[in-house]
């Protein structure tokens, strides 16, 4: 691997003009592509297998009219305190309003609150519904600008008017923020990193390239694949920061190459040899991990996961090819200042190497770096260091055991939006559960009759506050009626019910001889958990399973793959309760921007573990690579933990940084899933770079010394051997002497 990867890395330094316009074309490409492309489809949600998907399909057969519909806006009217709606006064507001709204552009029909009786008891409030010809998605801000001018002809008359509904706006697009914070962030980074302009623009530019060319392809394959708006939000999330991450170490290691004496082709080359190597199986893991969403059996995760793999891939095969030929455009000018002028002019002599590499060991023999001295730290004090770093990350983990899930809703938007208010206003005039009614399909020869017997039974359950009439459909053969229930749609009391009446369902079956289903949001959202709680462990199985055999590969090891799982499992438990405790407990809420807390997204658990477990074997990878690197080259185990951290705790350090603030920068959206994924992520790398890489890892490899690495000879003869550390590729005389004089110094910070 490191032997095919370090003759692509010299060709594209070499020809450097040819990669770049190939790039250059696969961008342009891209984007014509996805100008060209029809419009996206709209957000579709479905849950094969499940009862609520099922009943859907029915409804969407049976009830065709039903799913002809368009948007829907429900609109809420109440009477000033001390009045009720049902005066003339206030019910001559009320028809006003309703007019009004019939004659906004549209609208193809408003029911009346007073003769489709939908007034509360206790007369004080009325809502009426529009219906719209245009599905949410296809509606027009004149549309909106519209109904938004009824709501205030409404309140002008003195009536409290809210509005809830599909119908009514709600900017879900990404503004854009999160990404402009990151990358300014990552460029302050990049430039504190490498002391260079042109070291820390060159990962940003192939980041954006990377990140272009993944966004266009899928918005050029929507229409085909189906692939709505909202599937690239991941993938423009975790591009970014990988893309930013891979290209950094290549560079970086160029940069180390380079002063060690090597020509400019030939540090391009093992460059990209050894940590390309590192970047591509780091690179497979993400991949991985995202491809694995698949076996959840929800076709929207399904989708973002492979469109956010896709982007990742791209992210890879940049980070190979086109960074060693911008490289070769400023193969000088991406070292520090003071670097340059070695090696300005013609290739380095012989001599010349060997006093390059000689100055490189002095510097480093003379002052060692931050990370070699916490390296020597830590191997000086394991056993202190592993019990604070697994004790902290258990107690931020905490929370997580009281974990919610939910889907967000009307219920859960900011209290100051015309949605909640809507929403609060029908909960407390109509009872808590009239926001989460389930809807019942009977579908038998006889339905009208199987349904009113299905209805009688349902209305006795404990829990039921009431029972609508039954619609059959026109072939007789199927019927649909709601149950109210008396809680909210997000009490647990609402989910028992659900359970009630399903088996309660199966006993009327028999009896009936019909089919019996209950779907609706709130069983929805039921269907949804339980099939998330399905799926989580097999796919945990299948992506740690995956993961463990590639890095026992990558590492020849049992235990590094297996302590880097492990590792993974503290900081996503930690990350998953800090996100508990900040969006469902309300903690330092206003800091984050959380206008109200609630249960968490449904997706974001199973989503987070995806995408951490690929970022967390990224910092594995490109830093125990480094120690495998200088333990195969006859290191001790802990003078290889000391090299690992040299060349890879400052660049996994500016990795992780640059990450965070990614990451960090998408909590300013105003998407709950989005703001909620960059909180989660962010907390998992600071978690699993600075606590489990950076502090756990190497107190293991204290403790475990030599048998970090062992390997069962039977496995150590049916693996390939990939040579990820470069072995292959030899070091040289002047390699030799530099890396004896540095293993002295190690020496002296270890003891």
């Amino acid at each position: 691997m490191a032997t095919l990867l370090y003759r692509l890395g010299r060709f594209a330094f070499r020809r450097r003009g040819l990669t770049a316009v190939l790039w250059l074309l696969v961008l342009l490409g891209a984007g014509f592509a996805a100008s060209s492309a029809p419009a996206p489809p709209a957000d579709t949600f479905s849950m094969p297998g499940t009862e609520s998907q099922k009943a859907f399909d029915l409804l969407e057969e049976k009830f065709p009219a039903a799913g002809a519909e368009g948007a829907s806006a429900r609109v809420v009217v109440r009477a000033p305190r001390g009045e009720r709606i049902t005066e003339a006064r206030n019910k001559t507001s009320v028809a006003e309003l309703v007019d009004e709204l019939r004659g906004d552009p549209g609208v193809s029909r408003v029911t009346d609150p007073f003769t489709s009786g939908a007034v509360s008891k206790d007369g004080t409030t009325a809502y009426a519904v529009a219906t719209y010809e245009a599905t949410a998605t296809e509606l027009t801000d004149t549309q909106h600008d519209a109904l938004e001018k009824s709501l205030r002809s409404g309140r002008a008359s003195g009536l409290t008017v809210e509005a809830g509904g599909d119908a009514v706006k709600v900017d879900t697009a990404m503004s854009g923020v999160g990404e402009k914070i990151g990358v300014l962030i990552s460029a302050l980074v990049l430039l504190m990193t490498f002391g260079s302009l042109i070291a820390a623009g060159m990962p940003l530019l192939t980041a954006v390239v990377g990140v272009g060319i993944g966004i266009s392809s899928i918005t050029a394959l929507g229409s085909t694949l189906g692939l709505s708006a909202t599937t690239s939000n991941l993938a423009m999330m975790l591009g970014l920061a990988v893309g930013i991450d891979y290209a950094l170490f290549v560079v970086s290691r160029y940069r180390s190459e380079k002063l060690e004496g090597h020509d400019r082709q030939e540090a391009a080359g093992r460059a990209v040899g050894t940590a390309g190597s590192a970047v591509v199986f780091a690179g497979l893991t993400v991949i991985v991990a995202l491809a694995g969403l698949s076996v959840v059996n929800i076709p929207v995760l399904t989708k973002m996961g492979l469109a956010a793999a896709g982007t990742v891939a791209v992210a890879v095969l940049i980070a190979i090819t086109l960074v060693p030929a911008l490289l070769g455009f400023a193969p000088v000018r991406v070292l520090r200042r003071r670097d340059r002028a070695a090696f300005r002019g013609k290739p380095l002599s012989a001599r010349k190497q060997r006093k390059a590499a000689k100055r490189a060991a002095k510097e480093a023999a003379r002052r060692p770096n931050l990370g070699s001295r916490w390296a020597g730290y830590v191997l000086r004090h394991p056993v202190a260091v592993l019990l604070v770093g697994v004790v902290g990350l258990g107690a931020l983990a905490m929370p997580a055991a009281d974990l919610r899930l939910g889907l967000p809703g009307e219920g859960t938007m900011a209290p100051d939006t015309t949605q909640r208010k809507a929403y609060d206003m029908l909960s407390a005039s109509f009872g808590d559960g009239f926001n989460g009614p389930l809807t019942v399909t009977v579908e038998a020869p006889k339905a009208t009759e199987a349904a009113k017997t299905v209805a009688a039974r349902f209305g006795e359950q404990d829990g039921v506050a009431s029972v609508t009439p039954a619609t059959v459909n026109k072939a007789g053969d199927t019927a649909l009626f709601t149950v109210v229930p008396v809680s909210g749609p997000g009490e647990s009391a609402t989910e028992d019910l659900v359970r009630t009446l399903r088996r309660s369902a199966g006993g009327l079956e028999g009896s009936t001889g019909s089919e019996i289903l209950i779907t609706g949001q709130t069983a929805l959202v039921i269907d949804f958990s339980h099939t998330l709680d399905d799926a989580l462990l097999p796919y945990l199985g299948l992506v740690v399973g995956l993961a463990f055999l590639l890095l026992m590969v990558v590492f020849r090891s049992v235990l590094v793959p297996f302590k880097a799982a492990l590792g993974f499992l503290l900081s996503v438990g930690a990350a998953l309760g800090a996100v508990v405790a900040v969006f469902q407990q309300g903690h330092l809420a206003d800091l984050f921007g959380v206008d109200q807390p609630g249960p968490v997204v449904s997706t974001m658990p199973i989503l987070m573990i995806g995408v951490v477990f690929g970022l967390a074997m990224d910092y594995e990878v490109f830093l125990v690579s480094r120690m495998r690197e200088a333990y195969v080259h006859g290191a001790s185990p802990a003078e290889a933990v000391v090299t690992g951290f040299r060349y890879g705790g400052r660049v996994v350090a500016a990795a992780a940084v640059i990450m965070i603030s990614v990451f960090s920068g998408f909590i300013a959206e105003d998407n709950d899933l989005v703001k909620m994924m960059g909180f989660a992520l962010a907390s998992a790398v600071l978690f699993d770079a600075f606590v489990v890489r950076m502090a756990i890892v190497p107190a293991l490899f204290a403790l475990l010394g030599a048998k970090a690495w062992w390997l069962p000879r039977w496995l150590d003869v049916i693996l390939p051997d990939l040579d990820v550390e470069g072995a292959k590729l030899g070091r040289g005389r002047t390699g030799v002497r530099s890396a004896s004089r540095r293993a002295d110094r190690e020496r002296e910070l270890i003891r």
